[in-house]
């Protein structure tokens, strides 16, 4: 696609499908061919999703992509016989077809006790408006513009600043249809924008890297361009002269976005397959105490324009406010209608995940948690992916700060943190009053009294 033509094609910004009752028609039309095919229950899933990205580097347009997709998924029982197929083509002619493969694949495959839809009890009885729709009127030319902005207030930081990985615009919007044999049918349209930028710094022999972001629904909400880029620009800077660690053992404190991952590690332990599997190093931990009794743990689907709000869950379940770890014990596991089976319990609304997890924060600011820690790792950067979800390992590849006195002394890199996870939730220290929300899971910084650092 050349510039002129995406221009053209994206003029108006990214919009909304115009009626979402054609296409939740698409939606009741399969599910009642799925009756006559012979399916004993069904369930669909559309989507139809366009969006706006642009890259821009050294201020030059390096991509822009228009794109607009849209799909449809079915998931057929006969009896207890599982078929599922999809499809671009939302024609009739097409969705019979695919209904009918559907119901084909069913015939080949083994009956599961434990196959179904989710319970009709479960179904979500109301839709609440949660305001997760605000479409951004931007052009393409627009987007490139607020790409440059961003970008050159990054490199207006400091002379050492002297390369980019570009700056990025984005700006999508979709809705959302489900429906199944129960009498379920409903939608709800989303959108998602935001805005990032990574630039390079070089002091003699020493090159470092960093970025930042901002995303949100509403596009008025999203953190000032230039502001972007400037942060973006300060923390490369800052991590000029980094140095590498003695190996040592030391408190470690986990920024925001990166302590996000240890909630999310947390989340994959208690998932109904990771326990009905024994594939868990927290399984059977339902009742027990994991975290130390300041750390509470709550989901809240319905917030208003937040990033994981939903009405109801991949299954037509309705979703609801939830406490996971009251007084650092954990209430249950995160379970969709088939894992539920599996385990004997009741789903919790989170087939295809949670939705707005909340981490209780505590009173301490960023600054206040280095005195607090007074000597140690602040970790700003995480490389590899060496968890095992099994035992709980941890072992990343890590860089930051090394703080003295409680205040940061210099940037270090190359060293890597270890420890394991059911052992290091036992030592969080504090939870911060930084509240990071540009995510579907919210949390401060997280104080750790002791890992293990592997360096020089």
């Amino acid at each position: 696609m050349t510039f002129e033509t995406a221009v053209t094609g994206a003029a108006a910004g990214v919009s909304l499908p115009p009626d979402p009752r054609a296409l939740e028609s698409v939606v009741a039309d399969a599910l009642a061919f799925a009756r006559t095919a012979g399916a004993t229950g069904a369930e669909v899933g559309l989507s139809v999703d366009a969006g706006l990205s642009v890259s821009v580097r050294l201020g030059e347009v390096e991509s822009l992509e228009y794109q607009r997709d849209r799909g449809l998924g079915i998931t057929v029982y006969v009896g207890q016989r599982k078929g599922t197929a999809s499809t671009g083509d939302l024609s009739r002619a097409a969705v019979e077809e695919t209904v009918r493969k559907a119901v084909s694949i069913a015939s080949f495959t083994a009956a599961d006790p434990y196959a179904g839809l989710a319970d009709a009890a479960d179904m979500a009885r109301e839709i609440p408006d949660l305001d997760l729709a605000h479409p951004w009127p931007v052009s393409a030319e627009e987007a490139v513009e607020l790409a440059r902005r961003c970008e050159a207030a990054a490199l207006a930081v400091d002379p050492r600043l002297t390369n980019s990985e570009g700056g990025s615009v984005s700006t999508h919007a979709g809705l959302r249809v489900y429906g199944n044999s129960h009498g379920f049918l409903a939608s709800y349209p989303g959108t998602h924008h935001s805005v990032s930028c990574a630039v390079l710094a070089q002091d003699g022999e020493d090159m470092q890297r960093d970025y930042w972001y901002t995303t949100a629904r509403d596009w008025r909400a999203l953190e000032d361009i230039e502001a972007v880029g400037r942060r973006a620009g300060e923390r490369t800077v800052r991590r000029l002269g980094a140095r590498r660690l003695a190996t040592c053992k030391a408190p470690v404190l986990f920024v925001p976005e990166l302590a996000r991952g240890l909630v999310g590690h947390f989340l994959g332990a208690i998932r109904g397959g990771a326990q009905y599997r024994e594939s868990s190093f927290l399984l059977g931990a339902s009742g027990q105490s994991v975290f130390p009794s300041f750390v509470q743990l709550a989901e809240r689907p319905h917030l208003r324009g937040a990033l994981g709000s939903a009405p109801f869950d991949a299954e037509g379940v309705a979703t609801r406010d939830r406490e996971w770890v009251v007084d650092g014990v954990l209430q249950g596991y995160v379970l969709d209608s088939y894992a539920a089976r599996r385990l004997g319990l009741k789903t919790t609304g989170n087939a295809g995940g949670t939705h707005n997890l909340q981490v209780a924060a505590g009173t301490d600011t960023l600054s206040e948690l280095l005195r607090r820690m007074h000597r140690g790792l602040m970790v700003t950067e995480l490389m590899g992916h060496g968890v095992n979800a099994v035992t709980g390992d941890y072992s990343r590849g890590a860089a930051g700060y090394w703080v003295e006195g409680g205040e940061l002394a210099y940037p270090v890199h190359e060293i890597t943190i270890a420890g394991n996870l059911r052992d290091l939730y036992r030592r969080v220290v504090a939870v911060g009053a930084d509240v990071d929300v540009r995510a579907s899971l919210h949390t401060g910084s997280w104080l750790l009294e002791e890992m293990t650092i592997a360096g020089e």
